[in-house]
């Protein structure tokens, strides 16, 4: 015997975990199987070693979309990607619509497909996912269809007006229009059926005079072909797909409870004489239910049809933001204007902005001034004024004057297109919450059939006559009415509108775990400079302390040492120099210590210039009345740089850094919520207490990144449920290290990256709309699992006829397909709620 330990990538639920565990125990020398579904690693003990290809064709075999591989094995591990591809599926082809497919319920976690389909674990329909064609807009002549042309002009065979060439249809419109056509279809069908089902219960029926009962029978089972094996056909290869792959779904209980129903009634149909005289009518006929499976696949089919034109309102935030997103952009080039295609523009291209256009690319205005509205972008209505240097975001509406833009992030690295694809990321993403649905659904079918079951045996032993018919058809009622979609969509229909609210009120949730832990958070920890303040200082004083030097010779040498720093302090002192005609000379040796400042050497001298920690650990010293004179800056809130060439003091810069006019409002409402709000910086103490006194807050001073992150640590291990807000690079290690980190969307990308939500103006009005989102989407999931789960709780027994002994009441089978049907619906419907919501 031999145990050896893989991994096993793909794998997000409880059905992956069993379909892994299954396929493999089906190989000879396999003889024990562990599947961890946490650590994604499957241990297997062999009675004699089996190779990797193995064991990868075994799951294969079984369904499964898994691979496995030995752990550090650069052969078999291809670098891991958040979305994986159905690896039996084509590219997607040119021309083709450019969304991928995914499980609306994520059986399979965030795996996405090339092609749309069903979902192999719970059956529905993949959902197609929106985001920024590359396609280039084309037009073709009506008359000649192999003249295509990237410009509107004129056909060179007859002349004729070229016309746009329409973009494919969605998947999503696509799947609704086939389903819409078969529905129509099956209701046709399905309609008459039960009209003659029905008419036994008149007077003197009158079909009877035109032919007996038994060739009506004919009728409606020669009716009822078209509904199921073109219809609703395809509920029929789910349920025998969810039997095979052994992943058992709604379409399982649909497909045995109609089926079972339909195959009854053609052989009481073709074979009367075999039934007992339970089943049978007075003229000897079998009491057939061609109406009640007709009924009830049309039922299930409307219910589809509802269901798929809800799902397309739930990705409406993305279909707005994608509409954001103009196909074109007028191009300066050599002093002239030229109408290029939105893939040809490049970074550092000019682009002419007219009234009222969409913007196409991030950049900075080169020319011309004009007020924008970003209220798509940041949800903020009032239009924002933009002058010669300013940033503007792609997808923005331009106001009534005209400038050029100089083109720095085009494409995938737009604003734009990086919340489409994060809105998109956090749609398919998993909440916790989830697992509470996943480990019911785990049990959820095999449950339901084993009630049914019961439910045929109670009746048809203790039953009242017709015994055998009251068992039949309260049996199949327990199938049809029990419905594990609802609780399956009750948390990703949710997370899916909640997100794409919060991309259109400016707050991006990088994933459905951190919107979750927002909502039970009771601790803010936040930075100052760019999240309290406006992160925007500059200097408003310059002080010399050494008689050796001129004030003009102390700006350059700080700006000289600053040149090589991204700190927002150093390019305040860097644009001070500028502004008065100061240029920087050469400085070598440059090196950024982390919270303290900059060390260089210029023109020959050593220099360090920042806080006094840094001034205090090269030996630099400063006398009382300097102390005094910078201690006073500090206490009015002001930042101060010290800076010490050769180890000796030569002067201070005083840097003003103004508070966000929100920042207080939002710090009162985020305390009125209960939150414990601190302020963490790296700054001096005096400064620290001016701006925490102003705000009522806690603080903390002169803090590392490392001090920062070791502060959420303590906190958490106080039990605290800790938000870090932050924009810097020196916030990366506490955004990644708090429950919830938010990242300012004007700060730096490493701070974005580490944060599980962006607030695109980097405003803390942005916190309170997060948090406010936050609990309204957990409060909408709540109900959704609530109403899912009373559904279901009610819905079976009743079925089963636990009435029936007080009240005389039974469930057709019929209606307990309206209520499974409209069951989903119902869930959809209450997160579409969400769209409305004011946060």
């Amino acid at each position: 015997m031999m145990t050896h330990t893989y991994k096993v990538e793909g794998m997000s639920c409880q059905g992956c975990k069993n379909l892994v565990d299954r396929a493999l125990r089906k190989l000879d020398d396999v003889a024990e199987v562990e599947v961890d579904l946490q650590k994604g690693e499957a241990t297997i003990t062999m009675e004699k070693h089996v190779d990797t290809p193995q064991l990868q064709k075994a799951i294969d075999d079984e369904g499964g979309h898994y691979r496995i591989f030995v752990p550090g094995d650069p052969a078999q591990h291809e670098s891991h990607r958040p979305h994986t591809t159905h690896k039996s599926e084509k590219p997607i082809p040119k021309g083709a619509s450019t969304g991928q497919y995914y499980c609306p319920m994520h059986c399979e976690g965030e795996k996405t497909y090339d092609k749309p389909g069903d979902c192999p674990v719970c059956g529905m329909d993949l959902v197609e996912e929106h985001r920024i064609s590359t396609s280039q807009a084309t037009y073709t002549c009506p008359m000649h269809p192999d003249i295509v042309r990237d410009q509107p002009g004129n056909c060179p065979i007859c002349g004729m007006d070229l016309v746009p060439v329409q973009p494919e249809a969605e998947a999503e419109n696509k799947t609704l229009k086939k389903l819409t056509r078969k529905l129509w279809i099956a209701t046709a069908f399905t309609l008459p059926i039960f009209l003659i089902a029905m008419s036994d219960m008149w007077v003197n029926n009158p079909l009877h005079a035109w032919m007996s009962n038994k060739y009506w029978i004919w009728v409606q089972f020669l009716l009822s072909i078209p509904v199921v094996f073109y219809a609703t056909w395809m509920f029929f290869q789910r349920a025998y797909s969810s039997i095979i792959r052994r992943n058992l779904n709604m379409f399982t209980l649909i497909g045995i409870g109609a089926g079972v129903a339909w195959i009854f009634s053609v052989f009481g149909m073709l074979f009367p004489q075999i039934f007992p005289p339970q089943f049978k009518m007075e003229d000897g006929t079998v009491h057939v239910y061609f109406e009640a499976a007709t009924v009830i696949l049309t039922l299930v089919l409307l219910g589809q049809v509802l269901e798929a034109r809800a799902h397309d309102r739930t990705s409406g935030a993305i279909k707005e933001l994608l509409k954001l997103a103009p196909n074109k952009a007028t191009r300066i080039r050599d002093g002239k204007e030229e109408i290029v295609a939105i893939e040809h523009v490049e970074k550092n291209d000019l682009l002419r902005i007219k009234p009222g256009e969409k913007i196409p690319v991030d950049g900075i205005i080169e020319e011309g001034e004009s007020t924008i509205d970003e209220s798509m972008i940041t949800g903020e209505p009032v239009p924002v004024s933009k002058n010669i240097g300013d940033k503007v975001s792609a997808g923005t509406i331009n106001g009534k004057q005209t400038f050029v833009l100089k083109a720095k992030k085009v494409g995938s690295e737009t604003l734009l297109a990086q919340i489409i694809q994060m809105v998109n990321d956090a749609s398919r993403s998993q909440a916790p919450i989830q697992k509470i649905a996943d480990r019911i659904s785990a049990y959820f079918v095999p449950i339901v059939i084993s009630i049914s079951i019961i439910t045929f045996l109670i009746w048809a032993l203790f039953g009242p006559d017709p015994a055998l018919v009251f068992a039949f058809i309260n049996a199949i009622a327990v199938l049809i009415i029990a419905c594990p979609c609802a609780l399956g969509l009750a948390t990703p229909m949710s997370i899916m509108v909640g997100v794409g609210k919060g991309a259109h009120s400016g707050v991006l949730i990088k994933n459905a775990e951190a919107l979750e832990k927002l909502n039970s958070t009771d601790t803010l920890i936040i930075d100052k400079t760019g999240t309290i303040t406006k992160g925007q200082p500059k200097v408003e004083e310059m002080v010399v302390l050494s008689d050796d030097f001129t004030k003009d010779q102390i700006i350059q040498i700080m700006v000289s040492a600053n040149q090589h720093s991204e700190h927002p302090l150093a390019e305040a002192i860097i644009e001070f120099g500028k502004s008065i005609q100061i240029e920087p000379i050469s400085a070598a040796n440059f090196h950024s210590v982390t919270g303290k400042g900059v060390i260089a050497k210029v023109d020959g001298k050593m220099i360090a210039l920042g806080n006094r920690r840094l001034i205090n650990d090269i030996g630099a010293n400063l006398t009382n009345e300097q102390l005094a004179a910078i201690s006073d800056f500090q206490q009015k809130g002001k930042t101060v740089s010290i800076l010490s060439i050769d180890k000796k003091s030569a002067g201070f810069v005083v840097i003003g850094d103004p508070i966000k006019e929100t920042s207080k409002e939002a710090i009162k409402r985020l305390q009125d919520d209960g939150l414990q709000v601190i302020m963490l910086t790296g700054d001096n103490k005096q400064t620290a207490k001016a701006v925490a006194d102003e705000l009522s807050i806690d603080y903390k001073a002169e803090m590392l990144p490392e001090h920062k992150m070791r502060e959420v640590e303590r906190l958490q291990n106080e039990g605290k449920k800790v938000i870090f807000a932050g924009d810097g690079i020196n916030d990366a290690p506490a955004l990644a290290k708090s429950d919830v980190g938010i990242a300012m969307g004007t700060g730096t990308d490493v701070a974005i990256e580490s944060a599980g939500i962006t607030l695109v103006k980097g405003d803390l009005q942005g916190i309170v709309k997060a948090r406010h989102l936050s609990h309204k989407v957990m409060q909408n999931i709540r109900q959704n699992l609530f109403f899912a789960l009373i559904y279901n709780t009610i819905g079976v027994p009743i079925a089963a006829g636990v009435l029936f002994p007080f009240f005389g009441i039974l469930l057709s089978p019929m209606i307990a397909a309206l209520a499974m049907s409209f069951s989903s619906v119902s869930v959809i419907t209450n997160a579409l709620r969400l769209r409305t919501i004011d946060i």
